[in-house]
């Protein structure tokens, strides 16, 4: 397993490109849609996982449970719809994301090596696991509606100082108006 590090969200748009493109060159089609769905939805790792080809066919939305907080969650897909039925159609297995041991779903421990993997060849330096696609969105999500409130609700934390931390706005944007103050 990995050694615990500070997993960053990707906070350059072309690093997210960089990593896409890696993953569809360098990794599959499974790991380049298991990214666009974390990226886009928010979901932990283990949630992504649990998936099943059914929970997403023919659906611009979804609910689910998630795992570590037991509570429900609505998830529009309605921005990566075509992309998700696209794959979706071409998956033999019951799981979204299968492994190719056993009729089952790639672990998380996989999923943490594939995309550490794009990342490397992504020239993407560190700060990579699985719960980089979950703050990636956070923090995409914060730098276009800077709705604070709205991402709490989303990601499930108790407080807005959590949800900043979380997606390590806070230090970027003090930093930002440091830059910028003068008298």
């Amino acid at each position: 397993m990995n050694p615990i590090k500070d997993v960053q969200p990707i906070r350059s748009k072309q690093q997210l490109e960089d990593m896409k493109w890696a993953l569809k060159r360098h990794c599959s089609e499974r790991d380049y849609i298991l990214f666009l769905l974390g990226i886009n939805t928010g979901l932990r790792a283990g949630d992504l996982l649990a998936l099943k080809v059914k929970d997403v066919k023919r659906k611009k939305q979804l609910l689910i449970h998630e795992g570590k907080t037991k509570k429900p969650r609505k998830i529009n897909l309605t921005n990566i719809y075509h992309e998700l039925q696209d794959y979706a159609q071409t998956v033999a297995s019951e799981w979204l994301f299968p492994s190719r041991k056993g009729d089952q779903p790639i672990t998380v421990t996989q999923a943490y090596r594939r995309l550490n993997h794009a990342a490397t060849m992504a020239g993407i330096d560190g700060g990579i696991g699985t719960h980089t696609m979950r703050k990636t969105f956070g923090y995409w999500y914060y730098k276009q509606y800077r709705d604070v409130a709205k991402l709490q609700y989303i990601l499930n934390h108790s407080t807005p100082a959590n949800t900043l931390r979380y997606i390590g706005i806070t230090e970027e944007e003090v930093e930002e108006s440091l830059n910028e103050f003068v008298l």
